[in-house]
């Protein structure tokens, strides 16, 4: 008799990816500071928390199962492949892992990650020198870290949407801004009309569109 794999209770690669994935992201953003430290530490909780679901317990299939099941009848909401909720709930007719919505997701993860190291390098490069960080990514954010860690939570939003972490994101979103402007309060002390002239120009988190195809263009 062939034995089912459980779909959860795997509490094992709970911990597994969520070490993995905290010690990948620590190994981009390597903080530094008390405010490296918050937003890492943040960031690690949602990542806890999307792992603890994705193979531990199913909290948000539980508490929706019902309406669910009611209004989806063919699909066996504890197994596995249900978790990815967006490709069953659009009916999509492939494997979840190759579906859209979880190619789409890889797309905000990856580049959220290559976000946040560039970041770091530019940053890590003008504290080094004692000066302002406007090269790489800061030519077209103040803060391009934090960007990148928004861009991965929302990534993974888009994999494993779940109730815990779709209540955490904009809770984790509102924190960066504040953290931001903390940093900018800071960074204005330091240096200035520099800095001031510096924000008039560049967007905190999102780029300006025409600015980012046009040195997308140019690097081409």
């Amino acid at each position: 008799m062939n034995a089912v794999a459980p779909a959860y209770g795997l509490w094992s690669l709970v911990a597994i990816n969520s070490a993995v994935f905290v010690f990948f992201a620590y190994s981009f953003f390597k903080p530094r500071t008390g405010r490296d430290w918050r937003t890492f530490g943040a960031f690690s909780a949602f990542l806890v928390a999307l792992f603890a679901e994705m193979y531990g317990f199913p909290l948000t299939i539980y508490f929706l199962s019902g309406w669910l099941q009611s209004r989806y009848p063919n699909v066996d909401w504890f197994s596995h492949d249900a978790g990815h909720l967006l490709e069953m709930l659009f009916g999509w007719k492939a494997v979840p892992h190759f579906g859209p919505f979880h190619v789409l997701s890889f797309v905000f993860i990856g580049a959220g990650f290559v976000l946040i190291s560039a970041a770091w390098k530019t940053l890590y490069d003008a504290q080094r020198r004692g000066r302002l960080a406007t090269a790489g990514p800061y030519r077209h954010v103040r803060h391009p870290q934090y960007a990148g860690f928004v861009l991965v939570m929302f990534g993974f939003l888009v994999q494993w949407p779940t109730l815990l972490t779709i209540a955490m994101f904009p809770v984790l979103v509102a924190m960066y801004a504040r953290l931001a402007r903390a940093e900018e309060r800071e960074t204005l002390a330091a240096f200035g009309d520099g800095y001031r002239e510096y924000m008039a120009r560049f967007p905190a988190f999102v780029p300006r569109l025409g600015r980012l195809l046009g040195s997308i263009w140019q690097a081409r």
